[in-house]
């Protein structure tokens, strides 16, 4: 591939990754549009999110085979996908969009303490003092959105459950197609929000009748949002750098905001408080990344 190609290629996969990014922000949008509640909606976008993936490996006549070892992690990193997604769409329903968006910018600083750990590493000072300015953002947050209190509070443990898989991910990446992963584990979070469903006793009393609306939004958020999006999301990583992925990534929670604001306007209204907090995280979360290519660089 001459420079002329190269170049090409990546503006092409820089277009795709913020409109993949523009995606991802929009399900906050959905979640909010969707009328059911979050264990039911989750449980429908990774029934929907399953098939559309093995409908599009059945189509590129992709291998997915792997190995028992396999098959478990990502299975079980699966049940922690689900944690995540019921989480952040109940902050949705008892906040709002802008709130349970901001929450989960907060993954940043969860990787930044769970990582070294897992990984058995030592922290670093330039994590200490990003993380430092996330939870003084969080604080704000709390401070004068405390209406909003339960809402920041599952916003806050989705983004823990995002920061366990990620985290989980960045190692099993490592040896297995990021598509096939998914797959996997979009199949571990059905099976295991199933168990769940099965106990609560509320699968025993699932009609499918749900509003033309509700099954709308859902195939969106199903298909687009998480299927689709996925696979696109991994498919420019071949020719764009992490770092270029990682910020770009960042602009999610901004994306979402706006879009909020387009489609609730004074329901996503906050005080000053919330968007000074707002700002703190936002600006932590994009020079994080910075921060991080220098280190590596040293």
């Amino acid at each position: 591939m001459n420079d002329l190609q190269k170049a090409t290629a990546d503006r092409k996969n820089l277009i795709i990754l913020h409109l993949t990014v523009f995606v991802w922000g929009f399900t906050g949008i959905l979640g909010a549009l969707i009328t059911i509640d979050a264990v039911q909606m989750v449980w429908y976008r990774v029934l929907i999110a399953s098939i559309s993936l093995f409908a599009y490996f059945l189509w590129s006549k992709t291998d997915i085979k792997v190995s028992r070892k396999q098959f478990l992690q990502f299975f079980f990193t699966g049940s922690i996908v689900a944690i995540h997604w019921i989480f952040f769409f109940h902050a949705i329903k008892v906040a709002n969009v802008s709130v349970s968006l901001i929450c989960l910018s907060s993954v940043t600083l969860f990787i930044a303490i769970l990582e070294p750990i897992i990984k058995k590493q030592s922290i670093s000072k330039g994590d200490i003092f990003i993380g430092l300015v996330i939870i003084i953002g969080i604080y704000l947050i709390f401070k004068f959105e405390s209406k909003y209190t339960t809402g920041i509070i599952f916003g806050l443990l989705s983004a823990v459950a995002a920061s366990f898989f990620s985290t989980i991910n960045s190692t099993l990446v490592q040896k297995t197609n990021p598509s096939i992963i998914g797959f996997y584990e979009l199949s571990g979070a059905f099976f295991w929000i199933t168990i769940y469903r099965l106990f609560d006793l509320s699968l025993a009393q699932e009609t499918f009748n749900l509003s033309l609306s509700d099954w709308f939004y859902l195939l969106v958020l199903g298909t687009i949002c998480t299927a689709l999006a996925y696979v696109a999301g991994v498919a420019v990583m071949r020719t764009l750098s992490a770092f270029r992925v990682a910020l770009i990534t960042n602009l999610e929670p901004v994306y979402g905001i706006i879009l909020a604001f387009i489609f609730f306007g004074s329901r996503e209204q906050m005080t000053g408080g919330f968007y000074l907090g707002s700002l703190l995280i936002l600006g932590a979360v994009f020079l994080y990344p910075i921060y991080k290519k220098r280190k590596n660089k040293v």
